[in-house]
């Protein structure tokens, strides 16, 4: 998720001597629904909720940080300082700067805060894992790295690649790092089942996108893999984290974590936190629980963002000619277009092959390739042809 404002509106001592944010009001009707504003009731503290990652043993605060887009690592503190005790990073966000944010947000905190990252989404080999690990330790400035994730799988092939397993498990027994996971936009289901239905049990959590608009088969991975100890920690909570007209000054993003968080399957979520605005809407929903207005906020959210939000379910790939990366190029733009950073989407678009890019649409008379949920395909992938040629 990743709500555009100002991130200077409120620093770190008056957002902790104010508390955070209380309950979206409820309301009868779409036109009276209450949302996030400046003049709502503000708490003096919350309470954070734990849930166990696992069988790691791990007690990460059900809403905790996702730092990906984060530039300033007062935010951070600011989040710690409230209870939240689980931050999520990785080897590629803002170019190896955001892992030097999150060090300088958790100096002094070290045995107090989760430090998960990831390795660079093309390490395949013993060496490239170790390189990882190693600059990620230096860059966070500490001895251990509570989890570490192979960045990025779209399949389920990478997570059995023996020397990558070898380098995982060697850091583990040096002690570098603790436990062992996966992340996965594409192909999420085969991902996880792969993960259960492997004899050694090998990854010990997955960083998986979950929202109230992911595909019933992902729902049944996650409570397949919770059953067999696997860890789940749920990103993507926001379905985009879209401006929308549709909702007027309502916010969805409460009501999206809330949904989220309601299936105990899910350990965490890491909601993309820009500033202490967006820290103050998503920390509040710790304890809450979904209503009947949440969920109609959700259906008018949902109804407004159906022409272009992607499910990253890569089912129309087999039906485009060229075989084109349609779920990353839709990945790109929903940074974009949702979380307001062009600098990760044309990263994440750079690391797509070129034959498999939109530019490689240019040569088709027309498009045929069809998604299951009605987006327009074509109009997505010309749209990311003028943004990223």
């Amino acid at each position: 998720m990743s709500q555009t404002k100002d991130h200077n509106s409120i620093n770190r001592r008056d957002f902790l001597k104010l508390g955070v944010l209380g309950a979206t009001t409820a309301a009868v009707g779409l036109s009276g629904i209450g949302g996030i504003s400046e003049g709502a009731t503000l708490n003096a503290a919350i309470q954070p909720v734990y849930r166990t990652l696992g069988k790691t043993g791990l007690k990460p605060t059900v809403v905790s940080f996702g730092a990906m887009l984060t530039p300033e690592h007062e935010v951070m503190r600011a989040a710690f300082d409230l209870g939240v005790n689980y931050v999520d990073t990785a080897r590629r966000y803002m170019d190896g700067r955001n892992e030097e944010i999150v060090a300088k947000a958790i100096k002094g905190l070290r045995n107090k805060i989760y430090v998960a990252t990831k390795t660079l989404p093309t390490s395949n080999t013993k060496k490239d894992i170790f390189n990882d690990a190693e600059t990620s330790l230096s860059k966070l400035q500490i001895d251990y790295i509570d989890v570490i994730q192979l960045h990025n799988l779209k399949s389920k092939e990478r997570a059995f690649i023996p020397e990558v397993r070898e380098a995982l498990a060697e850091l583990r027994k040096q002690g570098k790092v603790r436990f062992l996971g996966v992340t996965t936009h594409t192909n999420q289901a085969e991902v996880l089942n792969a993960l259960v239905d492997d004899p050694e049990k090998f990854f010990n959590m997955a960083l998986v996108g979950y929202n109230f608009k992911s595909e019933p088969e992902i729902k049944s991975a996650i409570a397949r893999a919770v059953k067999a100890g696997i860890g789940i920690v749920a990103m993507k909570t926001q379905a985009g984290g879209y401006k929308t007209d549709a909702l007027g000054p309502i916010s969805p993003h409460q009501a999206a974590l809330k949904w989220v968080l309601q299936d105990s399957n899910v350990t965490c979520a890491i909601p993309g936190i820009k500033d202490m605005e967006i820290l103050k809407e998503n920390i509040s929903v710790m304890g809450m629980k979904l209503t009947r207005t949440d969920e109609q906020i959700l259906k008018h959210y949902s109804e407004a963002i159906q022409p272009y939000y992607c499910h990253f379910c890569a089912k129309c790939e087999p039906t485009c000619q060229k075989n084109i990366a349609i779920s990353i190029i839709n990945r790109c733009l929903m940074y974009v277009e949702g979380y307001g950073s062009i600098e990760l989407a044309r990263s994440t678009y750079n690391e797509i092959q070129p034959d498999k890019s939109a530019s490689a649409c240019l040569n088709c008379p027309e498009c045929v390739a069809r998604c299951v949920n009605s987006v327009n395909i074509a109009d997505r992938m010309h749209r990311a042809q003028t943004l990223f040629a």
